[in-house]
């Protein structure tokens, strides 16, 4: 089996597919696709992996001027990740244990994160 990239160590000119990443981390990436527009709330992460049970808070931000459907490259079985991905992912690598509060999700892709964090020495 080939061993995981370290996401921590990614370069705008590394690309890591889909199927590279662990389950866990798909499943988020899936779910950011079918959100679309909208936010995630509550994202549980342990060992460093997204945690669905118990299962965040979505929230949809519809549109209703203009038509909807699934994004195109939820049906696709493998993709390469997009550098706003391999962000949330660092973060999730540097967070180790604790609670994303809210994933912003604009086209399916990760925008923005609120971090539940505890204050170090280092203030970080």
């Amino acid at each position: 089996m080939k061993p995981e990239p370290s996401l921590g160590q990614a370069t705008a000119t590394a690309t890591v597919l889909l199927s590279e990443i662990s389950a866990p981390r798909q499943a988020l990436v899936r779910l950011c696709q079918s959100v679309d527009y909208g936010q995630i709330i509550g994202l549980q992460i342990r060992d460093r992996e997204p945690v669905f049970n118990p299962p965040p808070i979505v929230l949809l931000d519809v549109k209703l001027d203009a038509g909807c459907g699934p994004r195109r490259e939820a049906a696709l079985d493998d993709f390469a990740l997009r550098e706003e991905v391999h962000r949330l992912l660092e973060r999730i690598d540097h967070l180790e244990s604790g609670r994303l509060d809210r994933i912003e999700v604009r086209a399916g892709i990760p925008r923005r994160v609120l971090i539940e964090a505890k204050l170090t020495e280092e203030g970080r």
